[in-house]
């Protein structure tokens, strides 16, 4: 079977089901931006397009988006021609259309089943928006037109696809009925034998003492430190926190970019931010039990999974993280916002803690308790990875059935479903 995967920054969610279908036989071939040169890549063949150098136009700000996501379909739909040109013609199309890459795919090869990567729907409601008060929208009533346009790109694909794929069921029913119907639910997986448990396990930072098991570590862990996943709840609770925990060492990872929701002012980051509104509220001496690592090699962020005491995590209803499904795989005991993302893996007092969001009163508590409590922190880190291991893990549940939609796929009538 030919398959072509389409996303701008590959393998991204397919690292794990691409070398898979290679491996089994299966001639894999993706398009993405992320490489300049053709290369292969476990078994696929990987090529590169460019985007198109675009002049100066006036555009209303609600279809900046669109516009952004019509360039990237028509960049890679002119690959794609190239492809074709050449004789080439795949079975199976997979792609995450989140970037408008696959938009114009069907229109070339009419033929191929398409199955895309449901990631989200924008929802225009609360939670979905305006969750947080603290960054509530400039228009609040003009939000909904801007989000019905920003799905645009949704509905675009939505006709010429046979079946959708989503990681988590939060995420699945963003989407409309007319759609949700056709979407299967499987994670990513969690490879559980690298993300396990590590009684030996140690770390050791510049000019600090070897930290071990013993040690009393708070992690909090994102791609990058925003609001979106709670950072400014945590930093604020981080004063508390360390004058209850004198003992404590409080490990931070995570970049400084955006990645979801609004940048911070010109010239700033939502980093320093935060930082700075609590920097007289902590001693020096208390600064130093402060570790922010930025983004550092995977091997070493699993470590300081291993090592973690307790890890918090907090999120606004949005795409659940991989690293709070690492944190549980290593067993680590969690302490997280009760939204609902979060609840899908997390039933309080069982896999995890859970606390209100914006409640850094009971966040504090919940950790120091946990602190305290080393029977609660094995009986729930167990009972964290046991979840895992029997919903999560890569090679045993979450591969198998992505694979097994990947033949459904192949099943369905290619004309089901187009407009």
């Amino acid at each position: 079977m030919k398959i072509l995967f389409i996303h701008q920054n590959f393998p991204g969610q397919f690292k794990h089901l691409a070398p898979a279908l290679a491996a089994r036989g299966d001639d894999c071939t993706a398009l993405t931006l992320k490489v300049k040169e053709p290369t292969d890549w476990k078994g696929v063949r990987v090529l590169p397009y460019t985007l198109p150098d675009r002049t100066g136009q006036s555009l209303h700000p609600w279809l900046i988006d669109l516009d952004t996501k019509v360039t990237r379909g028509e960049a890679c739909w002119r690959a794609a021609r190239r492809l074709a040109d050449q004789g080439y013609a795949p079975d199976l199309i997979l792609a995450h259309p989140g970037w408008g890459e696959s938009m114009f795919l069907r229109d070339l090869w009419p033929q191929a089943r398409i199955g895309l990567y449901c990631e989200l729907y924008h929802e225009a409601g609360y939670p979905h928006l305006d969750f947080d008060p603290e960054f509530l929208s400039r228009e609040p009533e003009a939000q909904p037109l801007r989000i019905r346009l920003k799905n645009l790109n949704n509905h675009l694909h939505f006709p010429h696809a046979e079946a959708g794929l989503s990681p988590t069921a939060f995420q699945a029913d963003t989407f409309p009925a007319e759609f949700r119907d056709r979407i299967t639910v499987a994670h990513d997986g969690i490879d559980t034998a690298w993300s396990a448990p590590d009684p030996d396990v140690s770390i050791q930072m510049k000019g600090f003492p070897k930290y071990t098991r013993q040690s009393e570590i708070i992690t909090f862990i994102n791609r990058n430190l925003e609001p979106y996943r709670g950072y400014h709840i945590f930093m604020r609770a981080l004063p508390d926190l360390l004058r209850k925990r004198p003992d404590a060492r409080v490990i931070i990872i995570g970049g400084d970019e955006v990645s979801y929701g609004s940048a911070p002012p010109k010239g700033e980051t939502w980093k320093q931010i935060f930082r700075d509104e609590v920097e007289d509220q902590i001693t020096p001496e208390d600064w130093r039990r402060v570790h922010f690592l930025g983004r550092i090699p995977h091997d070493h962020f699993t470590r300081v999974l291993q090592i973690s005491r307790v890890h918090v995590y907090l999120t606004y209803p949005f795409v659940l993280s991989w690293s709070l499904l690492e944190a549980m795989s290593c067993s680590a005991a969690i302490v997280a916002s009760d939204t609902a993302p979060v609840r899908e893996v997390i039933t309080h007092d069982q896999t995890g803690r859970l606390v209100d969001f914006f409640d850094r009163t009971a966040l504090v508590r919940e950790v120091c308790d946990l602190l305290d409590d080393r029977g609660a922190r094995d009986r729930l880190g167990a009972a964290a990875r046991q979840l895992m291991v029997e919903n999560y893990d890569l090679e045993q549940i979450c591969l198998p059935q992505q694979i097994a939609w990947v033949d459904g796929v192949m099943q369905m009538p290619v004309a089901a479903h187009l407009s």
